[in-house]
């Protein structure tokens, strides 16, 4: 088995492909960390839309991936970045999702939280970003499901300083029914949210952020920081109020981060454990019987993979998620809600299936390399 792959500068170079798989079995609860992965939807191929339309999902497939989170441990944190919430999947399709996704976890004794946002807007005053908040803070308690208040776009250009985050969120908190997790996605994930909490400036910004916390910590279950610093997250996890908890969002620096140090550690809310999940979990488990060593010697080779599929521009990283999805089988078909299975080119592409595979991640490498070339011959690249 061999392949034919291109590099950056156009040439091709020969890859020998795994031939076993890592093939980590499910196994029992984690119990040193809370660990969820942000999972991606599958899109419907057969649907006749446009990127511009709203999203046809393929609720069966999408699902089933769920499952198979759930089978290994992990918490599923549904219609986040990684579902595609403004970049294909509008509030109407990530209603929808949080409602079924909700009722699967019910089915299959599941952990699920759900991102609350205010996509139905554009732009708009305080009380209509409030609003919209309240309506998706609504749908996903009715579900049963555990809130993750995100970060809001149209609250970004609205706002004239912290006062206002501070209204903002403190209405909120006051009236979720219960914690919720605070997300701060930082501007490389999303550019729209630059000087999110009121401020460009990073250590301005987390002092609203721990403000907010600090005036309804028994509303908070913890924060999620997706800046991609892991120091900025270390302090920042210092200073929390006892009992709330910080879940690394870093895909660049996750398992130092979740391994912690003398001080503490953070659980996970990750992008990257989407295409990591078994891994991940076998890992944790590892973690959970006090070894770090071999915790860090399962997850520190995979950081490699994380990086790539994150560089920037960082906001494309879903391409990457679902590419190595369907490698995987987990779906049939490589076609994205928007159409973003354009977003990343074909070097990278190919460079991510390299990584993944050697990484032991793919359950049928044989399938995973016969797809491979199957894409490959669509651009024009003969074996």
């Amino acid at each position: 088995m061999t392949i034919r792959l291109p590099g950056a500068g156009g040439a091709l170079r020969t890859y020998e492909p795994r031939t076993e798989p890592l093939a980590p079995a499910p196994g029992t609860p984690f119990t040193s960390r809370t660990v969820f992965s942000a999972a991606h939807v599958v899109a419907d191929p057969f649907a006749d839309v446009s990127p511009d339309s709203p999203a046809a999902v393929d609720w069966d497939a999408t699902l089933a991936f769920r499952r198979h989170l759930w089978a290994h441990g992990l918490g599923v944190a549904e219609a986040m970045d990684t579902a595609q919430r403004g970049m294909g999947l509008d509030w109407a399709g990530a209603a929808e999702l949080i409602r079924r996704s909700a009722a699967e976890a019910r089915g299959a004794g599941g952990r699920i939280a759900c991102g609350v946002g205010t996509d139905q807007l554009t732009d708009g005053s305080l009380a209509q970003i409030r609003a919209a908040y309240e309506e998706q803070l609504a749908v996903v308690e009715e579900a049963g499901a555990q809130a993750i208040l995100m970060a809001s776009r149209a609250l970004a250009a609205t706002a004239k300083g912290p006062e206002e985050y501070l209204e903002i969120y403190g209405h909120l908190l006051r009236q979720a029914t219960e914690p919720v997790i605070l997300h701060w996605l930082g501007p490389m994930f999303d550019p729209a949210l630059e000087g999110y909490w009121g401020s460009a400036d990073l250590d301005a910004a987390t002092g609203t952020f721990l403000e907010v916390i600090a005036a309804h910590p028994d509303k908070v279950d913890g924060v999620k920081i997706s800046l991609l610093d892991a120091q900025r997250e270390i302090d920042l996890r210092r200073r929390l109020p006892q009992g709330v908890r910080c879940y690394t969002g870093d895909d660049f620096n996750y398992p130092e981060l979740i391994a912690g140090d003398e001080e503490g550690f953070s659980h996970a809310l990750l992008g990257i454990f989407d295409p990591l999940g078994p891994l991940a979990a076998e890992a944790v488990r590892v973690l959970d019987a006090g070894d770090v060593k071999g915790f860090r010697g399962l997850l520190d080779p995979t950081v490699e993979l994380s990086r790539h599929l994150f560089q920037a521009p960082t906001r494309f990283y879903k391409t990457g998620v679902v590419f190595l999805a369907w490698l995987a089988g987990h779906q049939t078909h490589f076609t994205m809600v928007g159409g973003l299975q354009s977003a990343r080119s074909l070097p990278h592409l190919a460079r991510a299936y390299e990584l993944a595979d050697g990484l032991g991640l793919f359950p049928d490498p044989r399938l995973a390399e016969e797809r491979m070339k199957n894409l490959l011959s669509l651009y024009g690249v003969n074996q």
